[in-house]
């Protein structure tokens, strides 16, 4: 799992620093954003192994940005989990087509567990 790069698209800096903190600890690298608008443009500029990806993010939203991304065949391999404190993530996710989601407020050690697993098949 090491030397795996990890983007996060979040708007809230307290999650990214939570997001950041906690995976680099685990050891991962991480990557940060606090807007989603552009996506494609930051993935092909970091190259990362997986993505986690707010519902709120600005100037877009979580859904459009991850659409986005697995619209374009060079990208849509990386996988992404969905983050949001609304109750319906799971369908927002799937909307979405991410891989995976977690709910806010989330437990480090779900985060910690979905992270590798959806790593361990990249």
């Amino acid at each position: 799992m090491k030397n795996k790069t990890i983007l996060v698209f979040d708007d809230d800096t307290n999650i990214l620093d939570v997001f950041t903190i906690v995976l680099e600890a685990s050891g991962y690298h991480v990557e940060i954003s606090e807007t989603s608008h552009n996506i494609l443009e930051r993935v092909k500029e970091v190259s990362p192994d997986m993505i986690i990806m707010d519902n709120w993010i600005p100037n877009i939203g979580g859904v459009k940005a991850t659409q986005i991304l697995k619209s374009e065949p060079a990208f849509r391999h990386i996988p992404v989990i969905y983050c949001s404190a609304n109750n319906d993530v799971s369908s927002l996710a799937e909307q979405a087509g991410a891989e995976a989601y977690l709910a806010k407020p989330f437990d480090l050690d779900e985060l910690e567990n979905k992270v590798a697993d959806l790593l361990r098949n990249v």
